[in-house]
């Protein structure tokens, strides 16, 4: 896995995610999933390309199920994008990159706002 994805865990999730300085795209994934393996290039190379402005990490759901259960995960990949603790963005299935990357640079321009269920 490149240098710059963090491996989040149940255990480090709260000094990884929670207590980031900078806004934290989490893949949430899992080794049998073909649509997970398609993205991770793509979430790899924004990972080095946002270096030092993001913080990108990928948890493993089968591995790390607290975390998947707290912010129920149903359908992976899904993408949440983390500001101050709280997600502000996500997007389920595999997207293409641009569509990731423009997720990454709305936060990097944008003040925190939560996002809100619908429904």
């Amino acid at each position: 896995m490149n240098k710059d994805v963090v491996v989040l865990t149940d255990a480090n999730w709260k000094q990884e995610v929670s207590e980031a300085q900078v806004p934290v795209l989490v893949d949430f994934w899992a080794e049998w999933c073909p649509p997970c393996r398609m993205i991770a290039p793509s979430v790899e190379a924004l990972a080095t390309a946002y270096a030092g402005r993001v913080k990108v990490g990928k948890l493993n759901v089968d591995e790390n199920p607290e975390v998947s259960e707290a912010f129920s995960i149903r359908s992976i990949p899904t993408l949440l994008v983390f500001r101050e603790g709280k997600v502000v963005d996500q997007q389920i299935g595999a997207v293409p990159q641009p569509r990731i990357a423009a997720m990454l640079d709305s936060q990097l321009t944008q003040p925190v706002e939560v996002m809100t269920r619908r429904g």
